[in-house]
């Protein structure tokens, strides 16, 4: 029997949080947000995980990122304007989520200290099993960063990295996917400090 903290592709799903243009350049390792995302991404793509996509306020702050807009290309991911922190008190997202029918939530995006945090609160206290993947969230200050991080983890959140979820939902070597995973991982090394 599986775990709650561990992924699973018939389990999973992928939610993008608010990388958008406008906001990226303020990120502090933004480059390497947008980098490991990409990878998640990507990586989601062979797993064939479902993928939905936020965007806050896109008039003001632009849309998605190019390169995250590229590595969705292939995915049929769903992008929903929200006017909210949380993705999940906006009704279409909410809608949108509860439509997908995944229990566990792998979560990408900025700002780690205001709309990852409240989604990712909100997703746990409604029983989501929920992932954030430290490389590839971001926020204007460091210390916002991880705190949030750790206030994520003290409620419940599962505080993990984009690679170390890649091998979790592949759990073999000796497959077709590990190959395709393995050539994604090696285009993009681990990045930041």
């Amino acid at each position: 029997m599986l775990r709650s903290d561990q992924l699973d592709i018939e389990r999973a799903m992928v939610l993008v949080i608010d990388l958008q243009e406008k906001l990226l350049p303020s990120i502090v390792g933004g480059e390497w947000v947008i980098a490991a995302g990409r990878k998640l991404l990507d990586g989601a793509g062979v797993f064939e995980l479902p993928v939905l996509v936020t965007e806050q306020y896109p008039k003001g702050l632009g849309p998605t990122h190019a390169t995250i807009r590229a590595a969705l290309a292939q995915s049929r991911a769903k992008v929903l304007e929200k006017p909210t922190f949380s993705a999940w008190a906006d009704a279409k997202v909410r809608e949108a989520l509860l439509a997908i029918d995944r229990p566990q939530i792998i979560v990408t995006g900025i700002e780690t200290h205001v709309c990852v945090q409240q989604t990712a609160l909100d997703l746990r206290s409604r029983d989501y099993d929920v992932f954030v993947c430290a490389d590839t969230v971001g926020s204007r200050g460091r210390v916002d960063h991880e705190v949030a991080l750790d206030r994520m983890r003290q409620a419940g959140v599962l505080v993990t990295t984009v690679e170390s979820v890649l091998f979790e939902l592949c759990q073999r070597c000796d497959t077709a996917r590990f190959k395709t995973m393995l050539e994604i991982i090696k285009a993009n090394p681990p990045s930041g400090d």
